[in-house]
């Protein structure tokens, strides 16, 4: 794990690409029900094809090649296959008994792909972003319109989801733990707390980036916040980046992007999805269409750290290395003392 200060001291110099899709490319691989269940998930009663996590442990070396193409495409901060791993999103395949398993392997995959990419450019900088998902369900909203009260999941319990997932992936040997694709602010703050919580039991901090998601043309996430109230909600946890990912394209993301250069103490990191999806399910941004967007974001000094979601690809994250090259980030400075919230009032809105 690499020390907070060092990671701060690299985006004070340079902007940072995170890699792209990783489901995206695992759908170029065209693999079959077998592929997913492996030797290991032979007995499975459910179909575990499209449990793209579940790859860490039947299909590790497919993982590892994405890993790599992504850095040598120029990617500096590779993301663990680990979106899913949680133990509330496993539970649709009946694999949830397997979550810590999947945050480990997922960690050591992207870890051993970083080292042997270091050992033969060891001038470079790179990061591996242990990865915690939004889960497939909200602390904040109701699944049933009929019973706006009902929830099928509490904070307590995400939380000690959490907690599994990412002593897992500190364990593993991940640089900073990456909170994505948050939806529900409530849910962003279960796994903030987990963290805590862990940073507690290994007597270590943990460095964090986290990113949200502006659902619609609002500016809002789906819980309802607007991008400010959102990030004065997660502020307390101090953490390296504060950025957005998902559900958009670049077009779409740019004022929000804007409004959080604006509002934003902490580095801006941004990796949006190839545009919106078209008829057949498909984005069509290209390579260069999106370059062209990062480069005025870049010439603008709106970001520190930039990639792709959605749809992206190794030819994306090329075409956004080039365009950031030498260029300089977006200027921030993280107070050292300031008054925040801390301990349970922290976790209230």
């Amino acid at each position: 794990m690499k020390d907070k200060a060092e990671i701060l001291k690299a985006l004070e110099k340079q902007i940072l690409i995170v890699d792209g899709a990783m489901g995206t490319m695992i759908q170029r691989k065209k693999l079959n029900e077998s592929d997913f269940r492996g030797k290991e998930f032979g007995s499975s009663k459910k179909n575990l094809k499209g449990n793209n996590d579940i790859l860490n442990i039947t299909k590790s070396e497919i993982i590892y090649e994405i890993h790599k193409e992504y850095l040598e495409s120029g990617a500096d901060i590779i993301q663990t296959n680990t979106f899913n791993s949680t133990k509330t999103s496993q539970a649709d395949y009946d694999c949830q008994e397997f979550s810590y398993d999947l945050n480990f392997q997922g960690g050591k995959i992207a870890k051993e792909a970083v080292n042997d990419f270091l050992s033969k450019n060891p001038e470079e900088f790179k990061l591996v972003a242990g990865v915690l998902g939004p889960t497939n369900r909200t602390c904040s909203i109701s699944p049933d319109v009929n019973n706006p009260g009902f929830r099928n999941i509490n904070f307590e319990k995400l939380t000690k989801d959490y907690e599994i997932s990412t002593e897992a992936l500190i364990k593993s040997g991940v640089d900073v733990i990456m909170v994505e694709t948050i939806f529900d602010t409530l849910n962003a703050k279960a796994a903030l707390m987990a963290i805590k919580n862990i940073e507690k039991k290994i007597q270590k901090q943990i460095s964090i980036m986290i990113s949200a998601t502006i659902t619609d043309l609002s500016g809002r996430t789906l819980s309802g916040q607007t991008l400010e109230g959102f990030y004065n909600s997660i502020i307390h946890s101090d953490p390296i980046s504060v950025g957005l990912n998902c559900a958009l394209g670049p077009k779409e993301l740019e004022p929000h992007l804007i409004e959080l250069n604006r509002i934003s103490e902490f580095f801006v990191s941004i990796h949006p999805n190839a545009g919106l999806p078209n008829a057949f399910g498909g984005y069509d941004e290209t390579p260069e269409s999106m370059g062209k967007y990062i480069k005025n974001w870049s010439d603008n000094c709106y970001i520190n750290i930039v990639g792709g979601c959605c749809g992206t690809t190794p030819e994306h994250i090329k075409a956004m290395k080039l365009e950031t090259k030498n260029k300089k980030p977006r200027k921030c400075i993280i107070p050292e003392k300031k008054l925040r919230l801390s301990g349970l009032e922290a976790f209230n809105f």
